[in-house]
């Protein structure tokens, strides 16, 4: 199993601890320092790398590849949803999600606080809409399986009060994708607006 962009590894000890063994990747050695303090006894290797060059894994090495809350800071969408697609085996799938766009109208932006410093930190995000996510699976050559958007709703709100001034906007977006036969040639076509 892949965890792409897996921060202080959420996904990647949560997988782990029901017996998957996981790559994770991130580009930030502090995030992965957290991550492997957490992690400690997990079948978890983290390693650092930038989503913009290739991934580090042979064609076909994974059944499950997992990409959360990273793909809104990701400006060449297609080439990483290409890189998950060389990654995952056939018979595989991918789960992505993140933060829907309607929560940048809302000014919210992902945000960390540096373990080093102390201080916030908000990676730069890019103004993606919901189709710049579909097609860019499209074109990488992946089935959409599976499509949803997620809204603040009361159950939510009473979790954790920050979401209340949230509530009724659409928060999360999630694909499940599987590999089809190879990437789509659509990348070069144009289509006129409003035609």
């Amino acid at each position: 199993m892949a965890d792409i962009g897996c921060g202080t590894g959420r996904h990647a000890i949560r997988l782990a601890s029901a017996g998957a063994a996981v790559q994770a990747l991130d580009f930030s050695e502090a995030m992965l320092e957290r991550a492997r303090t957490k992690a400690q006894g997990l079948n978890i290797t983290f390693r650092a790398h930038d989503l913009a060059e290739p991934l580090p894994f042979a064609n076909e090495s994974f059944d499950r590849v997992v990409c959360g809350l990273v793909i809104d800071h990701i400006t060449g969408l297609v080439g990483l949803f290409r890189e998950m697609h060389r990654v995952c085996r056939p018979s595989g799938f991918v789960v992505v999600s993140v933060m829907h766009p309607a929560m940048m109208l809302r000014g919210v932006q992902a945000r960390f606080h540096d373990p080093a410093s102390g201080r916030e930190v908000r990676p730069a995000s890019c103004p993606h809409q919901l189709s710049d996510y579909v097609m860019a699976a499209v074109r990488a050559g992946f089935i959409l399986d599976h499509l949803s958007e997620h809204a603040v709703d009361e159950a939510l709100a009473n979790r954790l009060e920050r979401a209340r001034r949230y509530l009724g906007w659409p928060l999360l977006f999630l694909m499940r994708l599987v590999p089809g036969s190879k990437p789509t040639a659509l990348e070069g076509l144009q289509f006129p607006v409003g035609q």
